[in-house]
This record gives C-alpha cells, structure tokens and sequence, in this order.
C-alpha cells in the first residue's frame, strides 16, 4: 500500500485519518538504502496517547539523526481502522512511509502498562509478523521492547525477542551497532547482542528446577543488569519534536530536569527502578527548552521529572523560565509534585499565565498509613499547603489517593474522606473577601498494585470485592457535595497485579485473551472480565496466584534475575520498616544503603561526591 492509495481509499472512512497521515511537523521522511536499518518504534496505543511520550519523541529523533538509521513510528490502530485493514487484507503500517511492518528489521513496542499487553499480540497479527519468537524466520523483523514494565519481561517472553532493560539512549545503539555487524545471521546477532549489558533474550535461557533462570549454553544462572544514564547532562535531547497536527493528551514542550527519586516511596516501582537520581544543570535545561520552542510553536513547558519539586533549583529556574517566556504567553506546568516540597508563591509564578487547579497525592488518609508507605509527608504540611492556596485564591484541589495499601484498616480508608472534609474546612476558614468564590475537592482512589522490584513486592493485593466495599465505605464516609469521588475500576487492577508479578505461563492466557478478541484492556469501553476469565480457565491458570497471593520472602520471583540496582536485601529491610510504621530519610539527605551506590563501578550517587 502506498501513501495515496492510504489517503485516497482508506482514510475517509476513519474517524481520526489525520492519526495515520505520518506528514506532521517535524517528523523524519529519509532516503532509503542496502545499507539503512529501519526501526520501527511501536506504541500499543492510540497515536493520541503515544505521541504524548517523551521517551518516543527521544528515541525517535536519537534513530534519526543516525546516517544509517531510519525511524518511523507505528500506534495500535483504533477499532475502524483495524476494520478496514483487516476488510482489505492490508497490514498495519508504520506512518512515515505506510511501508507494512515486515519490511522492517527491527520494532521495538514500548511497555508502559501491563493492560496493553493484548495490543501488542493484536499489532503483530495486524502486521502479518508471527506472535510468537520460536515461529519467525529470517525474513520476520526482530522483535525488541523496552520501558518500566520490561522489569519483569517474563510473561512476554514467548512473543518478544530482544527487551532492552532500563534507560534506551545508549543502549539501544550498541544494540544497532551489534545488528549492523550481524545482520546476514539472525542467531550470531542474538548471542552477541547478549552480551551487551542491558540486553535480555529469552529465547538463551531455560528455567531449573529451582525456578531460576539458566543460560542453555553454559548452565549458568542468568543476571541481567540495566543500563542507566551517568553523565545526565550529555543524555541526547532533541531539538526538534514532532508536532501533531491533532489533539493528543499533553500538548505542550516536555523537559527532562532529572530522573530518579531519592524519596523512597514503598509502592512505588519508579522511585526504585529509576534510581539514582541525577540532575541536569539549570543552563542544560533551559537551552532544552529554548530550541525545542523556537521549533515547535507550543504554548506550554512542562518540567517533567518523578517529583518536580525536588529539583534543587526549581524555584530558580521557574523564574527564569516565567521571565523569559511570560510575554509570548507560554506557560509552565509541573506535572508531578509533592506536598511538602510544594511552595504556593511558586505556583503563583507559574500561573501568571494560566491558572488551573491543584494537584496533590498524600496517597493515605491517615500519618500511620502515610509512614508505613514512607509517604514523608503530615496532615499538617497538607493543611498549610491547601490553605495558603484558598487564600491565593485557588478553589479547585485534586487530592490522589491509593487504596488497599499493606496494613490498611477501615479508619485508613475512612480517614481518607476525614482529611478530605478537613480540606475543605481550609476553604471556609479563609474570609469570604479573600478565597475565590466556588470551591471544588476531587478525590480519586487508585487500588494499590503490588510491582517487583519494590518492598511491596511480595504483597498480595486485596480481593475485588473488598476494593468494593473500601471504595463504597469511602463514597458512604463523605458528607459535603463540595468533594467529588472517583475511583479506579478494581477488576483492572487485578488483572494488572497478575502481569506485573507474572511468570512466562501467562504467555498462553496472554494469547487465549487475545485470540477472544481482548485489546484496549486499559480502556473502559473495551475491556471484558468475562473474556479474560475464559482466557485463564482455557489454559488452567489461576489468576488469583499472582495477584492474590503473598509470596515467600525465600520464594524464587519471577523477575529476580533482572538487577535494577536496587538490591533485595534492601527491599526487605523496607518492608520491615513499613510493617515497624518507621520512616527512611531521603536518600538525598543519608544514604540508605539501596545498592544503587554500588551497582556499577566508578558511579557515586549525589553529584559524584563520596557519601
């Protein structure tokens, strides 16, 4: 299929053509020759979701600017235009060229949430590329995935080839220039690029009787270390990005200001497999910003990081950016903060352009629950917080909370709505000259899922039906129409837990659910329980031992051989604190011992200065 016969036959019957169109500002349209290797960067998701990400908007400009590579980008086609595709007998396409997926040498998906899972499997069928490694031959491109889900590969490892583990700017070039070398024998190419750290194939490995992973070759136990950026201020940024020519969910410049978190949240799978922190200069940032603006048109900047507000120059840098930029009516956005790193006078300068509501997470409803997840954060740091913000005149706060946490009881989940009402008695305390005039509290609850390569690791999540009853308790415990309530869909997060803390069994439930007609799982509209349950009784598995299930602390896990420098000894240490309700500092201030700090010879954490 060529691109008129796409833009002439097929796109006036979908809803979105401009999605499939690969003509935006900015993206890359190379000569092709014997010697060009073509990637195709793969997003299980509508283009919507996928050209909001900052990783595919680096990697793609990174390829690109290589003289022998080309990128071109590929999304999971909504419902119509899979219809159409499958009607006509056409394979999916990457959108640069509308070249189908086989003409490639490598796709690479990214996995940024389990319940896309069943998206990948549909894109390979799409693409006429069989779904399982074991089935493609020479001519089938190899088949590469990377992201925060890749820290446990194991329940994909049936349908992918290759996963790259940990940050991909370096790694995925040594990768291509092992393929480069390798390119006329598949299986030279597999045992060399194994030896690249960061590079994990599965197809090498058998499992013992132990549950241990072993190469087949040496019948040595496998251990696959992540790469990570050191040096953060030479990391390739782009100066030109694709611009869409349509709405997606973040329409604006994104920039990087650091990666890692030092806080140590036990929930949280970022903070751990992300570490250790390191920070770009104010100067890096900034000239970031400045050439991907004059590039690009956007209207809004947003300073991304896992907790913005610990960037130790954040209330510096936002100056510069508002004095810099305020004229032109841009404006600047951090996405992700916490509560007491959270100053009201510097929201207010970034909201001289335009203000919105306040975002914050304290995550429990109660101190003791907050110190066993070693949140770090006091009702009273919140308190002062909302109640600076309705005295500057803010009225709309969104409050984020998780449910189903270890440990939880009935006064934790109704402590949520306490603190909630205690927020809006902020408002009110506030002289009615003063506050704005409507106010607004919006609680959301997710349903806590246990991830590797995190002290809760080991947990087992909560039943369907108790994340019910909390979530109905907690809807039934609130009492002023001020407070909207929303939550997140238990059977979701189920499934969720079953693929994060899955083995490679899953692969057969993976393809029953697919071969159902399961895809879009993450999206409301789309997902069916009843599809998945078929789906794991069709290959004998019990779900509920996966999600369900608190494992053994001398229990083999299925990810154990994926070292993300976060050691197991201290995941444990962790989860004794959370169960002793005890607190560990930010690493910032004194070393935890989490192993990052020696993870790889020559790195010290903090800046390169000894601890």
């Amino acid at each position: 299929m060529n691109k008129e016969q796409l833009e002439r036959k097929i796109l006036p019957l979908v809803k979105k053509p401009v999605t499939y169109q690969g003509n935006e500002i900015g993206s890359v349209h190379k000569e092709l020759t014997a010697d060009t290797i073509r990637f195709a960067f793969a997003f299980p998701d509508v283009y919507e979701v996928g050209m909001s990400h900052l990783g595919l908007k680096i990697l793609y400009a990174l390829l690109n600017d290589q003289k022998d590579i080309a990128c071109e980008r590929v999304f999971a086609p909504w419902p119509d235009m899979e219809e159409q595709l499958r009607t006509r007998n056409l394979p999916l396409f990457a959108l640069e060229s509308a070249d189908p997926l086989m003409d490639f040498d490598m796709v690479g998906f990214t996995l940024q949430y389990e319940m896309s899972f069943t998206n990948i499997l549909n894109m390979l069928d799409l693409a006429g590329i069989p779904l399982r490694s074991e089935e493609r031959g020479e001519d089938a491109p190899i088949i590469l995935a990377g992201g925060p889900c890749a820290c446990n590969p194991e329940p994909l490892a049936d349908f992918i080839d290759l996963f790259v583990i940990g940050e991909g700017e370096e790694v995925i070039l040594d990768l291509l220039k092992c393929y480069r070398h390798n390119r006329d024998d598949r299986q030279r190419f597999f045992k060399e690029a194994a030896q690249i750290q960061g590079i994990y194939i599965p197809r090498l490995c058998t499992q013992a009787e132990d549950g241990r992973l072993i190469w087949k070759e040496s019948g040595e136990p496998v251990q696959i270390k992540k790469r990570f950026i050191k040096d953060i201020e030479k990391v390739y940024f782009p100066e030109q990005v694709i611009v869409p020519f349509t709405e997606t969910i973040h329409d604006r410049v994104t920039a990087e200001i650091f990666r890692g978190c030092g806080r140590g949240c036990r929930f949280c799978q970022a903070g751990m497999i992300y570490r250790p922190v390191r920070e770009k200069s104010l100067d890096c940032i900034e000239s970031d910003i400045q050439k991907i603006l004059e590039n690009t048109g956007y209207e809004e900047i947003a300073l991304s990081s896992l907790s913005s507000g610990d960037y130790t120059q954040i209330e510096t840098l936002i100056h510069d950016l508002v004095e810099r930029y305020q004229e032109k009516r841009i404006g600047v956005s951090l996405p992700s903060l916490r509560i007491d790193s959270l100053s009201i006078d510097m929201l207010e300068e970034i909201q001289k352009i335009r203000k919105s509501g306040i975002t914050l997470a304290p995550e429990a409803g109660t101190q003791r629950m907050r110190d066993v997840i070693n949140k770090g954060v006091t009702e009273e740091d919140l308190m002062g917080t909302v109640s600076n913000a309705f005295q500057k005149g803010w009225g709309h706060i969104k409050l984020y909370f998780m449910m189903g946490l270890p440990t939880e009881t009935t006064e934790d989940v109704t402590g949520i709505a306490d603190l909630a009402e205690k927020v809006l008695e902020q408002y009110y305390a506030v002289d009615k000259d003063q506050r704005n005039k409507a106010v607004k509290i919006v609680l959301s609850s997710s349903c806590f899922v246990p991830k590797p390569h995190t002290p809760f690791q080991w947990m087992g999540q909560e039943t369907q039906g108790t994340f019910r009853e909390k979530q109905q308790l907690l809807k039934d415990a609130i009492k002023s129409r001020k407070i909207q309530y929303n939550w997140h869909d238990a059977a979701t997060s189920y499934y969720e837990a079953i693929f994060a803390r899955g083995d490679r069994k899953l692969g057969e439930v993976l393809y029953n659910a697919y071969q159902l007609g399961c895809k879009f799982d993450g999206w409301h509209e789309y997902f069916s329980e009843e599809k998945w349950q078929q789906a794991f009784a069709q290959a004998g598995i019990d779900g509920d031992d996966y999600a369900l299930r608190t494992r053994d602390f001398g229990e083999v896990l299925p990810w154990d051989f994926i070292d993300m420098g976060v050691t197991k000894d201290f995941l444990r240490r962790e989860w004794d604190k959370a169960m002793a309700e005890s607190l560990t500092t930010d690493c910032r201030s004194g070393c935890g011992g989490c192993g990052i700090q020696s993870f790889e010879k020559g790195w010290q954490c903090h800046g390169n200065h000894e601890i």
